[in-house]
Formats: C-alpha cells, structure tokens, sequence
C-alpha cells in the first residue's frame, strides 16, 4: 500500500528541512565538538568530512533510494520481487530502533525543556543557592517530576505529528529550522566575543596531526558521521516515501549532511569558547548541558538570558528529532487501516510507557543495573550502539545486492561514473565500516 490520503511534502525544500530536523539533535549541540576536541582538533574534522562523504552520504542516498522507491512505509521499503520476506527484518529492525531511541530521547528531551522553563521565569540552577550538580542531580532523583516532562514532551511529539506531513512536521520544520540557523550564529558570534575565546577555538580547531597515527580518530569520525545523520532509523526512508518524485535524491542527500555538519561546528563554536573563557573543564552529554553549561551561565554577564536561547535551541533541536522518529511507527500503522490521529496517540503512549523505566532509572529505580549499565544507558546501548548500526547494514545490503543494479543506479540520479562510485561504496565500504564500528562498540 502506498502512502495514503495523498500526504505528501509541499515541495524539496520541506522535506530537506524536515530530514535536517531529524539529524540535528541534541546530539549535535552536546558530543560533537567534545569528540572534535579530543581526537585532533583540526585532524579530526578532516577525517570527518572524509567519513561523511564516503559513509555517510551514500547511506544517506540508499535509504532515500529505498523510500523514494516505494512510496510506502520503511516495512515496504525492504521488499522487492527478487528478495527473500526474510529482508522485511531489515525495516522491522529500523522501527525497533526508532521506537527504542525516542523512548528515552523523549525523557531528556524533558529534561531540557525543564531547564528551558527554569531558565525563562528565573528560578535556573543557582538562585536557590544550590549548585548546578546537586540541583540536576535532585531534579532527576524525584520521582516525578521527570516523568512528568517525559509526558509533556512526548505529548508535544504527538501533536505535531498527529497534524499530518505537511500541516505538522513540515510546518513545524519550516519554523524552528531557521530559528535554529538564527539562534546558533547568534549565540556563536557572542562566545567569539567573551575574552579567551580562543582557547575553545583551538580546542575545536588546532590541528593535532599526530592524532593521524591512532586508530581511535578512524573510529571516533565514522561513528560520528553514522550516529549524527540520523541513518539506520527508518526515518530517511519514511520521509523520502513522501516524496512526489525521486529528483534531486542525490542533492538532498549532500544538502543534509553538509547542514548537518555545519550545525554540529556551529554549536562547538557557540559553546566551548564560552567553557574555556570562564575556566571550566570540557565535557559532553548531560555534563556539559546541566552541570557545566549553568555554571558559566551563573558567572557570565547576560548568562541567564543566554541560557533561555542555549535551552530553547536544545528544546528545538529535540522535537524536530523526535517528531520524526514519531513517525516511522505511525506510517506503518496508518497504512494498516489506522487514521493518523489515532495511530500517533498509540504510538505515543507506547513510547511514553516505554521510556517511564529510563525516566525512572535516575531516581527510584536507580539501583537497577543491566549489564553494569543504568536503565537508560543499557537501552541507549542496545538501540543506537548494537542495533543501529545493524540497520545501517541492511540498508546498504539490501541496496547494494538485492535491487537490481540498473534499478538502483537509474533510481540515485547521478552520472553513470558517479552512481558507479556510489553503489560500490554501498556494496563494499559502508558495511565494512558499520562492521567496524559495531565490533569496537559491542566488544571494546
């Protein structure tokens, strides 16, 4: 079955928006620039590039190929009449992983929006005399004050889904993209500004070519590139299902990760200049945006008005992710029959339920270790660590193998040499580099 009730994007400029919301995440604001940092600065920006040409784009373009393809949902994606129903595990695999990953995006998602609020009516980290690492730390340790920001965002997700592609997520997208633009430039040309700025800049930029030599900087750039834009979901591929033509496939699939990419530097400009200039230690993750981040809040002039701008754009960021990966499940089940509004309730209550263990894995249930692991890291690590990158394997498999190649070369819309270089890069290179990643992930 094709997508039903003829939704689709307004045009290529919506849907590229809307793929860019999904890859720039929370992620891009938070880990990019540390990883940059710590492997080379300038060396390892390089290598990234390299990474996301060469691994990054042509899984991008055969996940666009697939959904583009077929017009349907991410199961569909993976069918063909030459290929065994056995490949139809390749896109359950992909909504597992989108289910699992919003579960407990959604729980930090709800984290951040709390600091958004805090930092909007002036009751942010600090005004209460407690410092910013026991307030964090007393916030996700109650019961139920997470859970109940997990509620109000994943709730956010529904409704914005729940509107349709183009009245919704498309909508959406065309509003807070630009603001996201706007909001990191502005944000980033004011850390240029503070004194000593240029130690971040050098953190994020001076090249360390001796890093060249260590394997980690290999590793550290493809999974990078993998993890940021947003491949292995299925969401790539429910979005391109919209599509009114396969045009363009191949532009749209550079346009992403080239967006993608300057997003993630903008924010290491935005950022670390402001850690360095007030004398803090570097840091990535929840470490850097509620404990050290409202820290140079406190200290810096203008620091609670820059921290509604920095919470706001992580709000932001967070809800273009999860709105799309809200919908790959919910393509599915309105192709069954179910009405869209419905389907997304289901959906995200599901989603809710869910991801209530990892909210929970903070505070009461914070006891429970699986695998040496916290309920919300343990989960983190099976979706996007393990099978993430197994999706990202089918994929290109499936791509690369079991389409007919004069149909996946006629499909990617580029010159013959060009779509020659693409399918090899499919066939041989992407899993070999996805297989790298998973065993240094899965095994150490």
């Amino acid at each position: 079955m094709k997508h039903g009730d003829g939704e689709s994007w307004s045009g290529r400029a919506g849907f590229v928006l809307a793929a860019l919301g999904c890859a720039i995440g929370i992620g891009n604001v938070w880990r990019f620039a540390y990883v940059a940092g710590d492997n080379g600065g300038g060396a390892f920006l390089l290598v990234y590039v390299a990474c996301v040409l060469l691994i990054g784009v042509p899984l991008l373009l055969s996940e666009l190929v697939l959904g583009s393809r077929a017009r349907a949902d991410v199961l569909q994606s993976f069918s063909h009449p030459r290929a065994l129903r056995a490949w139809r595990a390749g896109g359950v695999l992909a909504v597992l992983v989108a289910f699992l990953i919003l579960s407990y995006y959604s729980v930090i998602a709800g984290w951040v929006c709390k600091y958004f609020l805090d930092y909007a009516i002036g009751a942010h980290p600090g005004t209460a005399g407690a410092a910013p690492e026991e307030s964090f730390r007393a916030f996700v340790a109650d019961p139920l004050q997470p859970l109940a920001w997990h509620a109000l965002f994943m709730a956010l997700t529904a409704a914005v889904v729940a509107a349709g592609i183009e009245k919704g997520i498309e909508r959406a997208s065309r509003v807070l993209m630009p603001v996201l633009a706007v909001l990191i430039l502005l944000l980033a040309g004011y850390a240029l500004s503070l004194p000593g700025a240029e130690k971040g800049i050098a953190f994020l930029f001076a090249p360390d070519w001796s890093a060249l030599a260590a394997p980690k900087i290999y590793l550290a750039a493809l999974g990078q590139a993998f993890f940021s834009l947003g491949v292995g979901m299925g969401v790539i591929i429910t979005y391109a299902g919209y599509l009114r033509s396969n045009e363009g496939l191949a532009a749209s699939a550079v346009a992403i990760a080239a967006g993608d990419t300057l997003f993630a530097v903008a924010a290491g400009v935005a950022i670390f200049p402001i850690v360095f200039s007030f004398g803090m230690d570097p840091a990535y993750g929840p470490a850097l945006a509620f404990v050290t981040l409202p820290k140079v809040f406190a200290l810096m002039p203008g620091g609670a008005w820059f921290g509604v701008a920095f919470f706001f754009l992580l709000s932001a960021a967070a809800l273009t992710s999860s709105v799309s990966l809200l919908e790959v499940p919910v393509a599915i089940a309105q192709h069954r029959g179910w009405p869209r509004a419905g389907a997304t309730a289901l959906v995200a209550f599901c989603a809710f339920l869910a991801g209530a263990p990892s909210s929970l894995g903070t505070g009461p249930l914070g006891d429970v270790r699986i695998a040496g692991r916290g309920i919300l890291e343990a989960v983190d690590f099976v979706a996007a660590d393990l099978f993430l990158p197994v999706s990202g394997i089918a994929v290109a498999l499936f791509t690369g193998w079991v389409l007919p190649r004069g149909e996946a070369l006629g499909a990617c819309g580029l010159s013959p040499r060009a779509a020659g270089a693409w399918l090899a890069a499919v066939r041989y290179v992407v899993p070999a580099a996805l297989l790298a990643i998973l065993g240094v992930l899965a095994f150490g």
